[in-house]
C-alpha cells in the first residue's frame, strides 16, 4: 500500500490517494478539490478509484466529489447520508470491510461533527478533523467536547503507539507523538 498526500488550497485541508500496487486499485480519502494532479495519477497509472472515504461532511472534506462522480462510479462510504444521498453507503458504529483488497476499518468518534469517523487500513489512521498533529478536533459545546474527548480516549489512544495518524489538516504524525503532544487533554469538562 502506499499513501499519496495531495492539500486541497482552498480549505487547507488533506486529501489522500491510497494504491494497492498488487491490484491497481486507489482509494480517495476527504476529496475537498479535485485536481489535474489528482486525475492524473489515477489516469496516467491505470488505477481503478474503487472508493471514497469521508471523514465528515464539511465542505473542504467533500467539494471534490461531484467532479469524482462525474469521472468514475467509486462507492462513497461516509456516515451523513447527505454527502452523495442514494450513492452513499452510510456507516454507523464501529466496523470494517474490504475495499480495493484493504480491510477498511472505521470508528464512529462524533464530537467534532456528528458524522465523524476515523478509517484505519493497515497501521495508518485517516483522522479527518477529530486528531490532527498536536490538537483535536473543535466543538461547539462543551457536551460535544466530552464526548469527542471520550471517543478519542477510548477508541484511538487505545492502540499501539506506533500508529501513523493522516489528519484532515496539518502534517502527519504517529499515535506515541499525538498522546505527548496534545495538552490539556482533561476528560472533567
Amino acid at each position: 500500500m502506499k499513501i499519496y498526500f495531495h492539500l486541497n488550497i482552498g480549505g487547507f485541508s488533506n486529501c489522500y490517494v491510497i494504491v494497492n500496487e498488487q491490484t491497481s486499485e486507489a482509494i480517495i480519502v476527504d476529496p475537498g478539490q479535485m485536481t489535474e494532479k489528482i486525475i492524473s495519477q489515477l489516469e496516467d497509472n491505470h488505477l481503478k478509484l474503487s472508493g471514497v472515504l469521508i471523514t465528515h461532511n464539511h465542505g473542504s472534506h467533500v467539494h471534490g466529489l461531484k467532479t469524482l462522480q462525474k469521472i468514475y462510479q467509486p462507492k462513497i462510504y461516509a456516515a451523513d447520508w447527505e454527502v452523495a444521498k442514494d450513492d452513499t453507503t452510510v456507516l454507523t458504529g464501529d466496523g470494517k470491510f474490504k475495499l480495493a483488497k484493504l480491510t477498511v476499518k472505521y470508528l464512529s468518534v462524533p464530537g467534532h461533527t456528528s458524522d465523524s469517523i476515523v478509517y484505519g487500513i493497515e497501521n495508518v489512521l485517516f483522522t479527518g478533523d477529530v486528531l490532527t498533529a498536536g490538537s483535536i478536533g473543535s466543538t461547539n459545546s462543551s457536551y460535544s467536547d466530552y464526548i469527542l474527548k471520550s471517543n478519542i480516549q477510548e477508541k484511538i489512544f487505545s492502540q499501539q503507539d506506533c500508529v501513523v495518524l493522516m489528519p484532515g489538516h496539518g502534517p502527519p504524525t504517529t499515535l506515541e507523538a499525538a498522546k505527548n503532544f496534545i495538552l490539556d487533554f482533561d476528560l472533567h469538562v
